[in-house]
């Protein structure tokens, strides 16, 4: 896919010539009519991928409803990642962090939380997400607990330097019927984010870098990942999560 990086008034100049030489791009300070391609933009208030109408943006600020005035308690994510040996902070993976949606929801439940993302433009908005909220009062505690890793996570949770206690996978999945009416954000994503045709390898890779569990996030209906079933779910009216719990 063809990109073009627009560095607007106040854009980041440093990031946009990085990455116009990882994409190979070419970098503009005047953009003409591009209704269908598409266009990173360094911007004054952040990191934006446009393609014609469609904008995709990290915006952690835009959660705080969730994460705040205890609201976070009855986040299913959390509970599907408890584990009752560890009363306190643990040390947690996403593995697949997309914009950190699910990353954040940990971090301010104040666990450490490894975010790890393959796509560059993916990484890059998560990492203008995660800047610009630790500028936002009620998010910079949090935003301190999140460190984002860009590269495959098979080859990265291989890496780690020590055994996380909770890995968390959420896969691209396929809408294998089409039917569904797929919210522009994620519609953006899938341009930019491949469907997970290594989910054997992903799933091995979690369990060989020996977590105390590993939480995959699947829609509802959907097949276990890698063809392993969980020891148990917890049911949401749309997904589920799968809770392996791995011996030490």
């Amino acid at each position: 896919m063809n990109y073009t990086i627009f560095l607007d008034k106040g854009g980041d100049r440093n990031q946009a010539e990085k990455m116009a030489k990882l994409l190979g791009a070419p970098i503009t300070e005047k953009l003409e009519n591009t209704e269908n391609e598409p266009v990173l933009r360094y911007a004054k208030d952040g990191l934006f991928f446009e393609n014609g109408k469609m904008v995709l943006h990290g915006d952690f600020a835009a959660m705080k409803h969730r994460l705040l005035n205890g609201r976070l308690l009855h986040e299913p994510l959390l509970k599907a990642a408890k584990l009752k040996e560890i009363d306190g902070p643990m040390n947690v993976v996403d593995a697949t962090a997309g914009l950190g949606e699910d990353s954040i929801l940990l971090a301010a439940a104040g666990h450490n939380v490894t975010l790890i993302e393959r796509d560059p433009i993916i990484c890059a908005l998560l990492k203008d997400a995660v800047r610009r909220g630790s500028k936002v009062a009620e998010l910079k505690e949090t935003m301190t607990r999140m460190k984002v890793v860009e590269g495959d996570s098979i080859q990265k949770l291989a890496e780690l330097s020590e055994e996380p206690d909770v890995i968390v996978l959420d896969p691209m999945f396929p809408d294998k019927n089409n039917t569904a009416l797929v919210k522009k954000k994620f519609q953006m994503i899938y341009l930019l984010e491949r469907q997970s045709d290594d989910e054997d390898d992903l799933m091995q890779a979690a369990i060989n870098a020996n977590p105390r569990k590993i939480v995959v996030k699947r829609p509802l209906k959907g097949p276990c990942l890698g063809g392993i079933k969980p020891g148990y779910s917890l049911e949401g009216k749309t997904i589920r999560y799968d809770c392996i719990v791995l011996p030490r």
